[in-house]
């Protein structure tokens, strides 16, 4: 059985530049990639501020999800990437919020940096649409 492949975007002119798509689905399978604090104009939300920066983050998901069909709860795995992993404490409770229901397995990392010294984090998720 072929599935279609389904690719979601949410303006970023970056998607272009870079050959990006904000999620792909292909039949019940949907993953979202790496999602930055940034808002609809490019520019991060909330410098400085890990909590704020998550929220955006995950603000940016559902979007996506609801896009693809989807949604919150249908997420399965959500991955967080913070350059500091001492700041995880606050950018789980913010995860909470909109993970709570679903309790997905969840993966927390730290790496140097990114692209944006202003991101503090970034968030993954992948998420399976039951029939």
């Amino acid at each position: 059985m072929t599935h279609p492949r389904q690719l979601i975007s949410n303006g970023n002119p970056m998607e272009e530049i870079v050959g990006f798509s904000r999620a792909v689905r292909v039949g019940p399978y949907i993953a979202v990639g790496g999602t930055a604090p940034v808002d609809s104009a490019g520019k991060t939300v909330g410098p400085g501020d890990v909590f704020a920066q998550t929220t955006q983050c995950f603000k940016i998901i559902e979007a996506a999800l609801e896009q693809a069909g989807s949604g919150l709860h249908d997420i399965v795995r959500t991955r967080v990437i913070l350059t500091d992993i001492d700041n995880w404490k606050p950018a789980i409770e913010a995860r909470k919020t909109y993970c709570r229901d679903a309790r997905p397995v969840d993966t927390i990392m730290a790496v140097t940096r990114f692209v944006n010294p202003e991101w503090l984090v970034e968030i993954e998720v992948d998420a399976v649409v039951a029939d």
